[in-house]
């Protein structure tokens, strides 16, 4: 033995001296965390400017039963997806060290899982096509195997960039990809492809991507397919596969239960509304996330605490999401008559119930990564694993009771899941449960006092089109948030204004050296 901690993400120190957890970060961690910030938000901004300007043109073109088949197919592609080996790629994130040949067995791993799970694919879309009663699926899933094919040109190249904290030409690649996705939808649209839209943007995307961050991380190792001393490696990836297949049990088990029983129209309807209530969840948590993870473990090595980097990440993530859904629930009706067009209509109760419970689901979602860089994979396994459990017993409850019962189930599942996750994140992340409450206090107070200014305008509002009344609405909510976060917690909007500017406010970033003076 050297004398070092050698647990995987463990903190590397001299024998017999603890770590400091106030010691000083590693050197210009608070800036690059504010730069990696900064670049992979705004590039998931335009990103998502790009693709929703070509999504609302899109979902005018196509019908809700093309939704509905596409939903089915991605069921398929999720349940399969979970053993793609991205946890592998991650493995080289947490690593306090790695080398060519860990960077190979990772390439390596990456090839054979994902060239196999194409294969895979292929041969069980008959029988998906079967289970669903629809003869279409079978050739979406023959054509959308090829996705498999780009993942591990996207997955490695990322890990190490991101164990960098290089996010500058990541976020070129994305947006890129975004421009190529969205033209292919709004074209094949257009020209009258029907669902083919939606299988053939994702595939050009993803291709673009792969070609754009693969370049950006030149010369790539070749693949070392000899896995002798890759034991660390496949610990850890092979915890994170695990938690990916109970995730997809998650989040796919009411598509799979409903796809049998609801006819193409009405679960196109669920599809798109939850499509719609996740947009943040799903497109803006997970750059935080990915951020995060490689800021977590290289606090973690420095033998720091990573509590004011998460509840700052906490305060950060209710502040921004909870208006974004307590809004969209309000405005529901009118959103979705502005945006999506008369004929979505009958989605509209289906998103407000839905928006309704994201927060939690945001709050759940960004956990993970403080207890995957600390080293302590199996309790992401945990909470994958309870989530399956109480969504899909809710889902197979709900789903008699049509779309909406699926929400009520939402409304049950999610509460819980959160409960669970931070009793088992908050002591790693050396976070009192009275602090993160504290961290998301100014957003419930000011999310109670929009939902009561909008509430009695809709009473006085005149029955003007929905886009005025969406306009009218939307205002005065945001204007009473902002004065309530503004007036009540001035320091915290300061704060988040400098992340975004990359220069420390009042309150510093953890790995921002502190001056202090006696008195």
């Amino acid at each position: 033995m050297n004398g070092t901690d050698q647990r995987p993400g463990g903190a590397h120190h001299e024998a017999g001296q603890a770590p400091d957890p106030a010691g000083p970060a590693p050197e210009g961690f608070a800036t690059r965390v504010r730069s990696a910030l900064a670049w992979r938000y705004g590039s998931q901004v335009v990103a998502q400017i790009i693709t929703w300007g070509s999504t609302l043109l899109v979902v005018r073109l196509l019908d809700p039963s093309d939704y509905g088949l596409f939903a089915m197919s991605q069921v398929v592609l999720a349940a399969l997806a979970f053993l793609n080996g991205w946890g592998f790629a991650n493995s080289l994130i947490q690593q306090e060290s790695i080398g060519k040949r860990d960077i190979g067995q990772a390439f390596a791993l990456l090839l054979a899982l994902n060239f196999g799970l194409a294969i895979l694919q292929i041969l069980i879309a008959p029988y998906a096509a079967l289970y669903y009663g629809e003869p279409l699926i079978e050739t979406m899933l023959y054509i959308q195997a090829l996705l498999f094919l780009t993942t591990p040109f996207i997955a490695l190249p990322s890990a190490l960039l991101s164990r960098e904290l290089s996010f500058r030409t990541q976020a070129f690649a994305n947006i890129i990809a975004s421009v190529f996705g969205a033209l292919t939808a709004l074209g094949m649209a257009w020209y009258g492809f029907g669902v083919w839209a939606l299988v053939w943007a994702p595939i050009i995307a993803f291709a673009v991507r792969a070609v754009g961050v693969t370049v950006a991380a030149w010369p790539l190792t070749m693949p070392v397919f000899n896995f002798k001393g890759a034991g660390a490696m496949v610990s850890y990836g092979g915890a994170m596969t695990l938690c990916q297949m109970l995730w997809i049990v998650q989040s796919q088990s009411d598509i799979f239960i409903a796809g049998r029983l609801f006819d193409p129209y009405e679960l196109g309807l669920y599809a798109e509304a939850l499509f719609l209530t996740l947009i943040v969840t799903g497109r803006f948590l997970p750059p935080l996330n990915e951020v995060a993870f490689p800021a977590y473990s290289e606090l973690h090595k420095a033998g720091r605490s990573l509590g004011p980097y998460f509840l700052r990440s906490v305060r950060t993530v209710a502040i921004l999401t909870g208006p974004i859904y307590i809004g969209l629930a309000l405005t529901a009706p009118e959103a979705i008559a502005t945006l999506f067009g008369s004929k979505w209509m009958p989605m509209a109760p289906i998103v407000a119930g839905l928006a309704l419970i994201m927060p939690l689901r945001s709050l759940e979602i960004i956990c993970a990564p403080a207890t995957n860089a600390t080293g302590r994979p199996r309790i992401d396994v945990y909470t994958s694993l309870v989530g399956a459990v109480v969504f899909t017993t809710g889902f197979l409850i709900g789903v008699d009771y049509g779309a909406l019962g699926l929400v009520q189930a939402w409304w049950v599942a999610a509460p819980l899941l959160l409960v669970f996750t931070l009793t088992l994140t908050l002591p790693i992340a050396g976070v009192g449960a009275w602090e993160w409450f504290g961290s998301i206090w100014p957003a419930i107070v000011g999310c109670a006092a929009m939902a009561v200014a909008v509430l009695a305008l809709k009473t006085v509002l005149p029955d003007w089109p929905a886009p005025f009344r969406l306009a009218a609405m939307a205002a005065t909510g945001a204007l009473t948030y902002s004065a309530v976060i503004w007036f009540g917690w001035r320091k915290v909007v300061e704060e988040s204004w400098a992340m975004i500017r990359q220069r420390p406010a009042s309150a510093p970033m953890p790995g921002d050296r502190i001056q202090t003076t006696a008195g």
